[in-house]
């Protein structure tokens, strides 16, 4: 136990607080940064709550935005998963109005406006991928679009009037962008204000979000006493590094694991995140408990440890997750067949060669590639196999007639060490 976390376990003990609400309230903030007061603050409100016969309701928004998600957003929804464990409602609302608006957190222009029609579309498939992680039966689904869009005039000379325009501006990106003398659009600086009125329609006494949304999170803190509401606590979780380890989790960086990627895909990529960052993966993007990540620490990552070892173990853990762990395992067995003993893995999609096809084409049909150029670079590289001899021709001839058939049988392409196809 780290000095920072002693202190505020002992000032909820001085305090008088149940030692089994203090130990509830350590565990939920494991990882966080929780504001204000730490473990202190949510051990008063668990007590707070308890006393009063209920549990906490604990708020994520999430602005539909996109059609998947990854492991990035799967921290926060892991983090809820703990608080559903624990008994509280989790309220999970779609931002049906707030995400044609657009967050400005992270970026550096206007967001694009997206329709109504866009919006729900992508809603439907995030509550999909966040049933892989939260009970969605035990989920209280709301949409803002129903308390957003009903408000009058006066209810936004209101709300607005709760903050100042010096506030909003000082929001990081805001200043940055005025700095640049980059436009800043009016209907932005509401973002902010919308998010925080979401806290006082659902009455949340907890809200969660990765450390780019602190200052929309500490104003639905602000504003939930001008309705006569108890300020919510923030609970903040750090962003996850992508597969590259430098930039925030991304489909734009395309440095992501989605939830939805088939196993090999997920267990490749798992492989090639940094050594310095496989406990950070332990710690947010899977369900082992502390004792059993640090356990893997003082095996795998402190000195004499082999960082591969642990990193295949997180792999599978990966992949276990959202795929069962016989599929986990499978993909183990098979990144073993590929990388430790030169093997081709025994399941891998086909690709039927109905006449003779110059090598390179045949990768760009059977998408091992995306582009002719890149295709013909590889084969030349030597990066390309057939049967397990490298072929360094682009133009080598695949001919029907070449490819033996039966069950099972065909010819092997293989780019790269990790990308296989059956020719049949």
């Amino acid at each position: 136990m780290n000095e920072k976390i002693a202190r505020e376990v002992a000032a909820a003990q001085k305090e008088g607080i149940a030692p089994e609400i203090i130990s509830e309230a350590q565990e939920l903030c494991r990882g966080a940064e929780v504001l204000p007061e730490g473990i202190l603050g949510l051990s008063r409100k668990l007590a707070e709550v308890k006393k009063a016969g209920r549990m906490l309701r604990v708020k994520l928004g999430v602005d539909p935005t996109s059609s998947d998600l990854h492991l990035g957003h799967a921290v926060v929804f892991r983090k809820l998963r703990r608080f559903q464990e624990f008994g509280h409602q989790i309220v999970l609302i779609i931002g049906g109005f707030t995400a044609r608006i657009g967050d400005p957190t992270g970026r550096n222009s206007t967001r694009p406006a997206l329709t109504k029609e866009q919006v729900d579309a992508n809603a439907q498939t995030y509550l999909d991928q966040m049933g892989l992680i939260l009970d969605m039966s035990k989920t209280e689904v709301v949409n803002n679009h129903d308390w957003l869009a009903p408000l009058s005039l006066n209810d936004v000379i209101r709300l607005a009037s709760t903050v100042t325009a010096n506030q909003l501006i000082a929001k990081e990106q805001f200043g940055s962008r005025l700095e640049k003398q980059q436009p800043v659009s009016l209907h932005e600086l509401f973002y902010p204000l919308l998010q925080a009125y979401d806290s006082v329609a659902i009455k949340a006494d907890i809200e969660l979000g990765g450390t780019d949304q602190r200052f929309n999170i500490l104003q639905g803190r602000e504003l939930q006493p001008n309705y006569d509401l108890a300020p919510q606590l923030a609970l903040l979780l750090p962003l996850l590094e992508g597969t590259d380890g430098v930039k925030k989790m991304s489909k734009t960086y395309d440095n992501f694991i989605g939830l939805k990627e088939s196993p090999e895909n997920m267990f490749g990529k798992a492989m090639r995140i940094p050594d310095e960052l496989i406990l950070k993966y332990f710690e947010f993007a899977t369900t082992l408990t502390g004792p059993e990540i640090d356990a893997i620490e003082a095996a795998h990552l402190k000195a004499g440890g082999n960082p591969k070892d642990a990193k295949l173990k997180l792999a599978a853990q990966i992949v276990s997750q959202y795929h069962g762990p016989e599929i986990g395992q499978k993909a183990l067995a098979d990144w073993n067949k590929v990388h430790s003993e030169g093997q081709a893995p025994e399941d891998m999609p086909s690709h039927t060669v109905q006449e003779p096809t110059a090598i390179f084409r045949v990768m760009v049909d059977a998408k091992l590639i995306a582009g002719t150029g890149e295709a013909k670079r590889l084969v030349q590289e030597g990066g390309v196999k057939l049967d397990g001899q490298v072929i360094k021709d682009p133009n080598h001839q695949i001919k029907p007639e070449d490819i033996k058939g039966g069950e099972g049988e065909g010819m092997i392409l293989q780019v790269g060490r990790r990308k296989f196809v059956r020719l049949v």
